[in-house]
């Protein structure tokens, strides 16, 4: 019966029978059922390591994407200093911070306290950077 069916879809189809392989006729249409050889099938196990693989990858790119934690911080008060007469954020940063860079402790300065220029009035209470 198998080869009734094969000579009737080989008959429809010519001489293309023999590069079908397994042929099933539907209606006066042959229709190859072989599988194409780029589909790729998984097992249960073999999609349960790509989902876990793909977890693993999702946890470390939030792990790396993450900001530094603040936890390391010394608790107790900010650091702050009233300006006085003659003060600027130069003399103020070589006083709070002597071995440090002048520059990136005037830049903390101005970016902990809203300051856009780099002068200060008198009596001004400004946060210092806290010490690391």
């Amino acid at each position: 019966m198998s080869s009734g069916v094969a000579m009737s879809a080989g008959a429809a189809m010519g001489s293309g029978i023999a590069r079908l392989g397994r042929v099933s006729r539907v209606g006066r249409i042959a229709v190859d059922t072989r599988r194409r050889p780029g589909r790729v099938r998984l097992t249960r196990r073999g999609r349960a390591v790509l989902l876990l693989l793909a977890l693993a990858l999702a946890g470390l790119a939030v792990v790396l994407a993450a900001p530094a934690s603040q936890a390391a911080d010394p608790a107790g008060p900010v650091p702050t200093v009233v300006t006085r007469s003659g003060d600027t954020l130069w003399s103020i940063a070589t006083r709070y911070a002597p071995g440090g860079d002048p520059f990136a402790t005037i830049d903390e300065i101005r970016r902990l306290n809203g300051i856009s220029g780099y002068t200060v009035p008198v009596g001004v209470r400004l946060t210092l950077p806290r010490r690391r």
